[in-house]
């Protein structure tokens, strides 16, 4: 089983990509974590456990982080397990805690990974999309990346840690990313500019954890209960860029492009 979470397509398409050369199967967290009932999860016949998740802060994200605590794989040891995050540039520690977090529900981390791929965060001064160039030039990187990543995984292969984790990894997690994901994650700076909304339901629709009430000729608003990711796929995905989060009016938008061929 492999388990994503995804906001602008990046880490769907890496897991479905790794899914179809791996003959697996999909678990979208989000889906999970936002029903009655939160999944238990069971081993499978392969005993072959996955996750692909973006970075967020230089950490994994909270939602990532809470359905591990509810993760019930019965004979955890036996099973291989392996961790991809995506990110702009570098991970920080992240897969750090993501193995900390594994080992606190019986897992252990046998494979991880870090696959760089289009910048989608927007939300601080200084933070944009990537220009179309070093878009394109990602896009090509990564294409390449996931299918050394996938023979890993194919083959089982144990002790493999190919992340980038930047120059000072520890200060970018522990110092810069634990204030940012206690102070930032949040969507009560979200506003919509109506005289631009076409009052779609668009960013209702992608917002994987159903944050956000509009459509149907009436603007979104976003319910403020503390579920907001910043995943920001509402905002990349408005057809009319009518979505601020702070400082995003004037910056650009990015949905992954790639595709997995049936």
């Amino acid at each position: 089983m492999i388990y994503y979470f995804s906001g602008t397509g990046n880490s769907r398409w890496a897991a479905e990509y790794l899914a179809k050369a791996t003959n697996d199967k999909l678990t979208n967290i989000a889906d999970v974590m936002t029903s009655d009932n939160h999944h238990v999860a069971e081993r499978d016949n392969d005993n072959v456990v996955g996750f692909v998740f973006p970075v967020h802060g230089w950490m994994p994200p909270r939602i990532v982080r809470d359905f591990i605590k509810l993760l019930n794989i019965h004979n955890a040891s036996h099973c291989y397990t392996y961790c991809l995050m995506t990110a702009g540039d570098n991970i920080g520690e992240a897969m750090t805690l993501m193995r900390e977090d594994l080992t606190k529900v019986g897992m252990h981390l046998d494979a991880a990974f870090s696959l760089i791929m289009p910048e989608s965060y927007v939300c601080l001064p200084g933070f944009n999309v990537d220009d179309k160039n070093k878009e394109s030039w990602k896009l090509s990187q990564a294409k390449r990346d996931i299918e050394i990543i996938s023979e890993y995984v194919i083959h089982k292969r144990k002790g493999v840690e190919q992340v980038t984790k930047g120059p000072v990894p520890w200060i970018l997690t522990h110092i810069l990313g634990e204030p940012f994901n206690s102070l930032f994650i949040s969507d009560k700076p979200f506003k919509v500019d109506e005289s631009l909304c076409a009052k779609c339901g668009k960013c209702a629709t992608v917002c994987p954890v159903k944050n956000i009430i509009g459509g149907n000729g009436i603007a979104p608003k976003w319910k403020k209960d503390g579920t907001c990711t910043n995943c920001m796929a509402c905002y990349h995905n408005c057809p009319k860029h009518a979505i601020n989060h702070r400082t995003t009016k004037n910056k650009g938008q990015y949905v992954c492009p790639l595709k997995v061929e049936a």
